[in-house]
This record gives structure tokens, sequence and C-alpha cells, in this order.
């Protein structure tokens, strides 16, 4: 019997032991110390019927209370029916998922889906009982309403809220519509229409806004946009509520227009400088301040309830004017109490990413100072880097606060396929268990994107029922099996070679790909990771193509597995470009170039095949939103411009969000290579040396021009990914020696 039968055959340990990380946040836990009412019931139903509407009548959903304050649910199978209970919607959402995954093999996410129920559904032999050792598992990063969710609509976000619901998430990020609060505030300043114009940013900009790191850029913003995103805003609060989740809304941050001053000449203004761009901060300890913040969450909250958990990042990525230790703290108080002047029970949900980014500014002295102007039970910090860099082992514990463990993740939701797997099973446990760990109230995944690696996802959320880790191999494995719905050794041989490489504690790598043409004497080479081991599951993978030709999860899974392949081979590619150059060899360099090229090509012909990495998609969903030709070619500039220059056209953000998406491959990454081989090629010719500098303004402006294309590309999906894969496998690995 081979290692992967013994996994699959080998039962799943159940572990019961309590973390005491929960008792960190019971001063919170009251709030959900009921069971739940009729609406999360019916809203737990509804996510049964939309996932298993042939099985609905086959589930009976009950409330229970919570284990000593804790979430809970169980299941078990009564007189024919499988029997959900939790003490809240997320709870019974949760029991329903977990029973999908352990009982029936299926699996839900974003990248493919596996939900093909046996026709009587699996008994459950003895009654499963779970609680979360956390109070809070939180989900979203500013940047991810940017990079991921600027153009969704009601039925991606229905989605979304529903697989938060089935993964045990109950603190969701919902800043969606905060352009109507802030008209209305600006309104009731006197500031007019011109200011309010000025001031909002373009779509996928607007999160870098509410952070206080730009004004305007990419507006103006229709207004038609700002009163649909309001009414977006109250569906995704309405069901995030009904379900028993508690989303963390905007708070005031001390950001103002910068046309305050016509109305106020008087204000303590402070000019922030974030990267390329630059702020208006009004200085706490002026009394325009709360006057400001307390409009702004009574605007909210009148328009949108409040669950009083309140997301404020006052130089989330800037320094503070001042860094008196004294003057910190009464920041840090001011903030607090302009929360509190508008919701008495005001939380302020905090990202201690400036502790990591920022971390000369934010010294021990001024660290603690501002937090602890803060009392300890009106605030929760948000851990980002934890499976890197975590900031709590530095900060005695953020020196009291209640603090999430959160994994980033990705930065940018650019394309690779990587993540810390055994980082995340050790080192969340490690700290739930570490002496020094202080108010640990929580888990968290908080990246920039949603991402192409939905198996950290599933990984991560997962924890938030376990106390203990898992057996990696045997959870891969089992993995494998919910993915495509079936037991296929090849399959799991594939992931057990993913497991070890591309998801074994490494952050892969920015590809050539995607990276702007340059040359130096010394010009370094970006450097792919060993590709063996994923190769060798791509071939795996491969080999299942007759058994899940049908899958729509094998399929996404094949055509990622093969395009990081492909990327990664890129970096030889170009390798063999630059060594024929500085060789002056002009028949070499050609050959080569035209090689690496036709890589991309190749590259985004596999692409095509899927919805997920479509260009044409991406710019779809943004012209939607226009409601005449002059706002639908503003948001396809947005859509454009975010994903390759991100700012103007020397802008340093350049290529920050690049993907390997077909048609910006094909229309953007292969001619921005083609004409730096072509000036390359030019300088041979010569016998002069490369103007770099030449060359770099040169793409700038043609970066900048591509932006302003409204040249169409295909929104669905081309060719057959099977097909494609599997020829360029016997392009690139069976008939070719591994480069």
């Amino acid at each position: 019997m081979t290692r992967i039968v013994r996994i699959l055959t080998a039962s799943l340990s159940v572990f019961t032991v309590a973390v005491s990380v929960f008792s960190a946040c019971s001063s919170w836990a009251s709030r959900n110390d009921k069971a739940p009412d009729g609406a999360a019931i019916r809203s737990a139903q509804q996510v049964v019927q939309r996932y298993a509407p042939q099985h609905s009548e086959s589930f009976i959903l009950s409330q229970m209370p919570p284990l000593e304050g804790r979430d809970v649910f169980e299941i078990e199978s009564l007189n024919g029916k499988i029997v959900l209970r939790g003490n809240n919607g997320v709870s019974l959402c949760s029991a329903f998922y977990w029973y999908l995954k352990e009982y029936c093999h299926a699996n839900i996410s974003w990248n493919g889906m596996q939900i093909d129920l046996p026709n009587a559904l699996p008994e459950v032999p003895h009654k499963i009982r779970r609680t979360s050792p956390y109070r809070y598992r939180y989900f979203f990063n500013y940047c991810c309403f940017g990079y991921s969710l600027a153009w969704w609509d009601w039925e991606q976000w229905e989605f979304i809220i529903d697989w938060m619901a089935m993964n045990g998430v109950n603190m969701p990020l919902a800043v969606t519509g905060q352009e109507a609060t802030w008209r209305t505030v600006m309104q009731t300043l006197g500031l007019g229409e011109d200011s309010i114009q000025d001031f909002f940013a373009g779509p996928p900009y607007l999160p870098f806004q509410w952070m206080g790191c730009l004004d305007g850029w990419g507006g103006p913003l229709p207004q038609s946009w700002i009163d649909q995103h309001a009414e977006l805003q109250k569906k995704i609060l309405a069901r995030e509520r009904e379900l028993g989740m508690t989303p963390v809304m905007q708070g005031f941050t001390g950001h103002v227009p910068a046309s305050i001053q016509k109305k106020h000449p008087n204000a303590k203004l402070q000019n922030i400088q974030w990267i390329d761009w630059e702020t208006v901060f009004l200085d706490p300890l002026d009394p325009l301040f709360e006057k400001i913040g307390k409009t702004f969450l009574e605007q909210q909250i009148e328009q949108y309830g409040t669950s009083h958990l309140y997301a404020a990042d006052t130089f989330i990525e800037m320094s503070p004017p001042c860094s008196d230790p004294q003057f910190l703290n009464d920041m840090g108080k001011s903030l607090h109490s302009t929360l509190a002047s508008a919701d008495s029970e005001a939380i302020w949900v905090m990202q201690g990413w400036i502790f990591y980014n920022n971390a000369k500014f934010w010294q021990p002295a001024q660290a603690q100072a501002f937090l602890d102007g803060v009392p300890d039970d009106r605030m929760i910090l948000l851990d980002l880097y934890c499976d890197v860099a975590p900031v709590w082992k530095k900060t005695e514990s953020f020196y009291g606060k209640p603090w999430i463990w959160c994994v980033l993740q990705n930065f940018g939701n650019t394309i690779a396929l990587s993540g810390p797997l055994p980082r995340i099973n050790q080192e969340l446990f490690n700290a739930a268990n570490d002496p020094d760990r202080g108010k640990l109230s929580g888990i968290g995944m908080i990246q920039e994107g949603l991402g192409y690696n939905p198996v950290v996802f599933e990984f991560m959320t997962e924890m938030t029922w376990r106390d203990q880790p898992v057996d990696l191999d045997r959870w891969m494995a089992n993995y494998a099996v919910r993915r495509y719905g079936r037991s296929l050794e090849s399959a799991c041989n594939a992931w057990m070679l993913l497991k070890d490489s591309v998801y074994n504690d490494r952050h892969a790598p920015h590809s050539m790909v995607t990276a702007r043409p340059a040359y130096r004497e010394a010009d370094p080479i970006l450097k792919a990771g060993d590709s063996k081991e994923l190769t060798l599951a791509w071939e795996q993978l491969l080999q299942c193509r007759d058994e899940l030709s049908q899958s729509d999860s094998y399929r996404f899974d094949l055509v990622n597995v093969t395009r990081q392949v492909l990327s990664n081979r890129a970096a030889a590619k170009y390798a063999r470009v630059i060594s024929a150059y500085r060789q002056k060899d002009a028949s070499e360099f050609r050959s080569a170039a035209r090689d690496y090229l036709q890589l991309l090509s190749d590259l985004d012909t596999v692409l095509a095949t899927r919805a997920e990495f479509l260009l044409g998609k991406w710019i779809a969903d943004a012209k939607r939103w226009g409601g005449n030709d002059e706002e639908r070619r503003l948001f396809e500039w947005n859509a454009r411009n975010m994903i390759t220059l991100w700012g103007d056209s020397r802008s340093s953000l350049h290529d920050y969000a690049r993907k390997e998406w077909s048609g910006l491959i094909s229309g953007f990454y292969h001619p921005r290579w083609k004409r730096f081989f072509n000036r390359l090629d030019e300088s041979l010719e010569a016998g002069k040396e490369f103007n770099n500098d030449a060359f770099t303004s040169e793409i700038q402006d043609w970066e900048k021009s591509w932006t302003h294309q409204q040249n169409p590309h295909p929104e669905n999906p081309i060719g057959d990914s099977i097909e494609i894969s599997n020829r360029l496998y016997h392009q690139y690995v069976a008939n070719k020696t591994t480069e």
C-alpha cells in the first residue's frame, strides 16, 4: 500500500483541547452569547438551498447556545436527516460546509467548485461538535477592495458572503459605499460640488483613499456610482448581519479634503506624503477633528447602521508629523474619543502594519504611547504578516491590546502559486500557546487580493474550528479528494508535490514575464524557484485528464500549474537572451528573443481558456458600471491603469498589481518585451551601448498610451484547457530536456 493510499484511508483525528486565547476577548463574547434568531436560521437555510438545492430538505437547521461563550456547531444524523446546529448563522453555515467537506468530498471556492453530491447523503456515524477557539475571524484587506472587489456586483458579493459564512468568518471588513457618506459630510461642511469631485478617487483607488493615501486619482466619480454602491453596501451589510457577522465599518482617521482649508482657514492641517501622492491630515488636537469625525460617523450610522467595529488606519504607510510620545498618546486618545462621541460602544480596529512597515519611526516608546492612548477594551489590532514577520513579538503583544493573528498571503493580487501552509500549521498554534501572547483574540486573512491559491484559504479558514495543528500530508491528500470529488492517486501525488514545493513556506518571486524590461551591465535576472517538483505535479495532473475532464476545479488547477511552470521558465529564457547580447552574437540573440516571445504567446493561449485569467473580463466588469460612454471610458482607464502603471507614467508603483492574464500578456507584456528586444537588436547592429534611460522613458510613454486604449479583449474563455496544457507539456517538457 502506497503512502498516499495510507493517508487517504487513515481517519482524521479530532482534537478537543481548548485553546485559552478565547478568554482574552470575553468582554465581547456576550454580544453573541445567544442562540440564532429566526433571520439567522432563514439566512443559513438559504445558503443550504443555494449550494445543495436537490438536498435542501435533507438538512434540518436548529439553534443551540454558545459553548462557554464560544461559537459552536454540531452535526449528526437523526431519522434520515442531517441535523445542523449552531449558535448563529455563521456556525450553522460552517456546520453545513464541514459536512459537505468531510462526508461528501465537496469543495467550494472562487477558483473552481466541486459540489457533485451523492443521491443519498452519507450518514454521520457519531455526532460531531466543533467549537472555535477564536472570538474574531477576520477577512479582507482594504487593498482587496481595489485589486479584487473593485467592480463586483451583488451576485459576486452574495457568493463571497456565503463563502465567508461557510468558512467561519464573522468579522469582515465592509467599506463599500463610503463615497455616499463622505458626500453628505462634505455637503454638511459647506463644501461645493467642485470640492467633492476633486476629492473622490476612481473605483479601484477608493480603498487607498479611505486609508488616507491619496485623493482624486482616477476620478471624478460619477453620482451613479455613488448611489449604486450605497445600495450595494446596504445589501452587503444586511446579509452579513443576518448571518451573525459583525462587519467592520469605516472609522474617521483625520484624513480630510484639502478644500477644508477654504471653509476653516484656522484649521491645523498637515500635508502627508504617501509614495507619489500628498494628502491632508487634520491634527487630532484641533477641535474641528472631533466635529468632522463625529459628523462622519453619525452620517454613516444613519445610512448603514452599525455593528460598533470601526477600521481606522491613520498613517498606514506614512509617518506622523511628530514623533513625540506625548503627541502620539494624545493622537490615540483623540481618535478614540471621536469614535466614542458618536458611538459609545465603538471599538477601534487598526492594522498593526504600521509597526512593521515603518518600524524606524514606530520605536517602542512611540508605539506604546500611541496604543496607551486607547482603553484596552476599545481597540483590536490586526497583525497582518504573522506568517512572515509577526509584530506581536516586538510590541509586547501590542502592549495589552487584543490582537488577531493574520496571514497576508499576497500583495497587489499578483499571480503566483505560493502559500506558507507549514508556517500556518505551526506558528498559529505556537502563538496560541505562547505565555507571552497577551490578548490573542482571533485569526484572520488580510490578503491584498483574493488571489489564485484556493488551498491556502481553505486551510487557513479551517483553523477557525481547530485548536491543534493537523497532519499536513493527510490534510492535503483529503483536500485533493474534495477538490475533484474522487480519489485518484495521480491527483494526490500532484498535490503532495505542490505541498512540498510552492506551498512549503515559500513566497514566490515575481516572474520575468511581468517585469518592466531594462538592461544594465549588472542586470539582475529574476530567479525562479526549482521547478522540478512543479513540473512533476503538472505531469501528474495531466495523467488525470480523462477521469477529470468534466471537473471545473481540475481545469483551473491544470491551467494554474501550467502557467506557473511556463512563467518560471521565463527567467532562464531571458538569461539566454542577455547572454547572447553580451557576447554580441546577433544570430543567437534573435533566436533567443523569438523563443522568449513564443513562451509569452503560449502562456497567453493557455490562460485564455479560463475566465479567471482574462483581461477582457476585468475590463468588462469595470465598464458595466458606466451609465454612458464617458463613464465607461473612465472606468476602463481605471481598470487598465491599476494593473499596469498604478499611478502616472513615472509612478513608483508601476507593475505593483501585475497580472499574468490572457490579453494583458498578448497586449501589454509581449509588445513591451518585443520593443525592448528590438532596441537591443538595434544597439547590436549599430555597435553602440544600449541607452537604458532612453528606453525607460520611451516605454513609460508607451505604457501610458496603452492605458487609454479601448481595443476589445475576449470576455469569455477560448480553447480547451486540457488539450492546450497537454500540448504545451509535450512542447516544453516531454520532447525537450528541462532547462
